[in-house]
């Protein structure tokens, strides 16, 4: 009976998630390097399973040039959603092209250095991406509000995938130095699939973003004054009270940005230091405020009044409602419901 290695399962599904995610019913762009990236995820799956399911060793000096291909892909998608560099897109490929090229070259002159190589690139780029998310989900300012939380943690989990790795190349060194190679099959399988399986799991969550602003500033100017982060938030709030942009499914720091004509770095750091919260949050709950008004004042189910506010995802909702009010939108309503004036029963 023929028997189908793990890996090739594992590449029928990155295939399944690639069509998900190129057939996702919105409007955004599609983020081409996290697309490229469940293409290489399926390859490198192939690869495995050739090389440790049938023992074909030709694929071998491959594996290791396809892998490289990993972290530059991961970082140039988290790139394009917080829209950092002005490098010229030339330009970027070509930087990210370099650690591809030397892995190549060591495959052909300095097969020995390859594993620490390896290791190094996956945890530079890494390293790379925690410092491009420093401010927090502030800086996906392509993604809605809605999905700046889950993209967030995606890209921590992906960034930590690049690390655990790196680790794992330098484990295998050590087995092939120790044992020749004895457990070498079983940490490369489950390594590789593990890694793939957090990074095709991120880009699913991560991929989705908002179309780029074209009109909204982004330069970073001089550090503002309290006088002016509250100039900054009152416009802010002017605009979220007079037309409830907040109820924009797709509002994201740079749409607010075109909407209050202020600059999105602007309207972040005046947030952040007026407020000690992040952008996300703020909108969210300005959202949960007319949650809370239409749950005590109409009898509209919970569902309909989380798309009215603006959420997409019910657990999204739950969560933010949760920690803006310490309860659940049902305990809400009924709390509500219980104190109201039409309620309350008094003794004759």
């Amino acid at each position: 009976m023929l028997s189908i290695p793990v890996p090739f399962v594992v590449a029928t599904l990155l295939v399944i998630l690639l069509v998900t995610v190129v057939r996702r019913d919105d409007d955004a762009p599609p983020n081409m390097p996290f697309l490229a990236l469940i293409l290489v995820s399926a390859l490198q799956s192939i690869l495995l399973g050739f090389r440790w399911g049938y023992g074909v060793n030709g694929v071998g000096p491959v594996l290791p040039i396809v892998a490289s291909t990993v972290p530059p892909l991961v970082y140039a998608g988290v790139a394009g959603m917080v829209r950092k560099s002005d490098v010229s897109p030339i330009l970027r490929v070509g930087l990210h092209l370099i650690p591809v090229i030397a892995i190549v070259l060591m495959v052909l002159l300095w097969r020995a250095a390859i594993d620490f190589a390896i290791a190094l690139i996956f945890s530079g780029y890494a390293v790379a991406i925690l410092l491009l998310m420093r401010p927090g989900s502030d800086a996906l300012r392509l993604t809605p509000f809605d999905n700046a939380g889950p993209a967030y943690r995606a890209i921590l989990f992906a960034a930590t995938a690049l690390l655990l790795s790196a680790a794992m190349d330098i484990v295998i060194f050590l087995d092939f130095a120790w044992t020749q190679g004895d457990h070498a099959p079983l940490l490369v399988t489950i390594a590789n699939l593990a890694v793939l399986a957090v990074l095709s799991g991120a880009v699913a969550t991560a991929g989705r973003r908002g179309k780029p602003d074209q009109t909204a500033g982004a330069g970073p100017g001089p550090r503002l004054e309290m006088a002016e982060d509250k100039e900054t938030l009152a416009a802010v709030q002017a605009v979220m009270q007079a037309k409830r942009v907040y109820r924009d499914v797709d509002l994201s720091l740079d749409r607010l940005a075109r909407k209050t004509g202020i600059p999105a770095r602007q309207i972040s750091t005046a947030i952040n230091r007026a407020t000690g919260k992040n952008v996300s949050q703020y909108v969210n709950e300005h959202r949960i405020a007319e949650a809370c008004a239409l749950l005590a004042e109409t009898d509209k189910p919970v569902t309909e009044i989380m798309f009215e506010v603006g959420f997409q995802t019910k657990s999204n909702f739950n969560r933010e409602f949760r920690r803006v009010t310490e309860m659940s939108p049902l305990e809400w309503r009924e709390r509500k419901a219980a104190t109201s004036p039409i309620a309350i029963q008094h003794d004759p």
